[in-house]
């Protein structure tokens, strides 16, 4: 009996192996060959962790979940926010500073030592009966027109007594306008607010100039009297760098503070608030790392 050829029994089982092109794939159950899969593909760099290399540095910066670079990015966004209202305030007040911190009781009841006061340019929110030229209604025309401010008739204002730049500046309350030359004791002065002192034994009457005579609301004279409230002559529209328009409560203790421990210490104002934000940002790491990941 004749046997088949070897050779033809190999070359039909390698023909009945091999794919047929018009069958669709079979598929592999090697890792290696399989292409993406839907897990794969909706994978987001994110769940790999964000680099440098991945997103380029402003994106990592924005996205990274590193500890130091998260403060830091919320520092700065604080700081961020708070420019952009210092900027917004700035725009409606006209004045710098924007705010000022009472230094004493002399305005008391009205205004407390510690508040903190929102000062405008003297020509903003002007009122209709102003002195001309100078956007600010004394207490004397405050008196007949309603116009209030802080509690009180008339607007209170921020000036240096003197003009003097080395004397530190008082928000007191406008009374009256005079003009130079007028014997304002006589023509416009309140008795109770002299002291029973004469024009004579005052050093600005007659006025020397035109401007305000002043007073802060606790106290008992016009601070154009000797030995009274901030001890200044009449004070001159150039002098007087804005004017108040709202409080804050006990907020300008922390300002007074600063002032205070630079006086101690003998170190600046901008030292003492990068010393205080360094101490800040060692706080806020020690708590941030108390909370763990």
């Amino acid at each position: 009996m004749e046997r088949p050829d070897d050779g033809g029994r190999n070359r039909d089982r390698a023909e009945s192996r091999a794919p047929n092109p018009d069958s669709p794939p079979v598929p592999s159950d090697d890792a290696d060959d399989q292409g993406p899969t839907a897990a794969t593909r909706n994978r987001s760099p994110s769940d790999e962790g964000a680099t440098i290399e991945d997103d380029g540095v402003v994106r990592w910066l924005l996205e990274t979940d590193d500890r130091t670079v998260s403060v830091c990015r919320d520092i700065a966004m604080i700081l961020a926010i708070v420019g952009a209202v210092n900027m917004l305030l700035f725009a409606v007040s006209g004045a710098w500073p924007l705010l000022v911190a009472v230094e004493s009781g002399s305005m008391e009841p009205n205004v407390q030592e510690g508040d903190l006061v929102f000062i405008v340019d003297e020509s903003r929110f002007a009122g209709a009966n102003a002195v001309e030229g100078t956007g600010i209604v004394p207490r004397d025309i405050g008196r007949q027109t309603d116009h209030e401010r802080l509690g009180a008739a008339g607007d209170v204002i921020v000036f240096i007594p003197d003009g003097d730049p080395t004397r530190t500046p008082v928000i007191h309350r406008a009374h009256f306008w005079v003009e130079e030359g007028e014997n304002w004791v006589r023509t416009k002065g309140e008795f109770r607010s002299l002291n029973e002192v004469t024009c004579a034994e005052i050093v600005s009457c007659p006025a020397p100039h035109d401007g305000f005579v002043t007073k802060g609301d606790a106290n008992p004279a016009y601070d154009q009297l000797p030995r009274s409230g901030s001890d200044t002559t009449v004070v001159s529209p150039e002098w007087i760098t804005g004017k108040a328009m709202v409080r804050i409560p006990w907020l300008g203790q922390i300002g007074l503070g600063i002032d205070s421990i630079r006086v101690l210490t003998g170190v600046g104002s901008s030292a003492i608030l990068i010393a205080t934000g360094a101490l800040a940002l060692v706080l806020l790491g020690t708590v941030v790392g108390d909370r763990g990941p």
